[in-house]
């Protein structure tokens, strides 16, 4: 089968994480080569119509069109900048990562522990990430999904809010809502792209579909999120249950949420 990458639309970290798909296929007795769009599958770097990224686009609607395999490699969120994403036709729970029900090697191996579900908390965060995704698609401005959001939360419970920005990804305007604040992310210093998250004294966190609903889980903190969110089988779904969140067991969850990342060693 011949795999062309798209490195020429990859982030300014993504270099040797494309050398390690192409040794992986290569080793799997696949034709390999770059930035060609005469190929059966595509590899594109995440779902991001934005900056070096936008022109992936193009690709990925000519070949899902015609009902064709996309491989797309997105930076993970188990070990940021160690661990990748590895999906086939999308990101998030929209991906196909391989097999389900596997069982606690690899999250062993990987470290991954799961902090008590937390019974104590003040504010309720709000956790927006970048509406130029593709898993934003047909959602609304940030603006109208932070009023709609506020609004059907304030049905429940009058707990302050906490709104904080996507780091590369401001919220363009700051409404003025009762018991509601902003946060703006700040990079960690001597890191590519990482940022500060800060779960302190958060009672629940809503996220639609990007990482802080998994690592809020993973913290013992209840999540709000959309079905496109990798921790939406572990996660709440309706506001109506913001003061009594469910508190599933997670193990299993866990144990396929491993099998989502992988190394550069290990996709080479």
């Amino acid at each position: 089968m011949k795999f062309s990458l798209f490195t020429n639309y990859g982030s300014l970290n993504s270099p040797p994480v494309w050398n390690a798909v192409k040794s992986g296929l290569s080793k799997l007795g696949h034709t390999v080569d770059e930035n060609n769009i005469d190929t059966d599958i595509p590899v594109i770097w995440s779902l991001l119509w934005h900056g070096r990224m936008i022109k992936n686009k193009i690709i990925w609607d000519k070949f899902r069109s015609q009902n064709k395999k996309v491989l797309v490699i997105e930076v993970g969120g188990i070990k940021r900048n160690t661990t990748w994403k590895v999906g086939i036709n999308g990101i998030n729970r929209l991906a196909d990562f391989g097999p389900k029900n596997n069982d606690d090697a690899r999250a062993t191996q990987l470290g991954l522990n799961m902090r008590p579900w937390r019974t104590q908390g003040e504010h309720i965060l709000l956790c927006l990430q970048h509406d130029k995704s593709e898993q934003w698609k047909d959602m609304p401005s940030l603006e109208q999904y932070v009023l709609d959001t506020v609004k059907q939360i304030r049905q429940h419970t009058d707990r302050k809010i906490i709104v904080r920005s996507h780091p590369r990804c401001i919220l363009p305007a700051q409404l003025r809502l009762d018991n509601v604040v902003y946060e703006m992310p700040k990079q960690i210093e001597n890191t590519y792209d990482d940022f500060d998250l800060n779960f302190a004294n958060a009672w629940a966190v809503v996220s639609w579909s990007s990482n802080p609903g998994i690592h809020a889980v993973l913290n013992g903190i209840p999540a709000f999120v959309g079905e496109q969110s990798l921790a939406y089988d572990i996660a709440n779904h309706d506001f109506s249950t913001i003061n009594s969140p469910k508190t599933p067991d997670r193990q299993q969850w866990l144990n396929d949420y491993a099998h989502t990342e992988w190394t550069t060693e290990e996709i080479a």
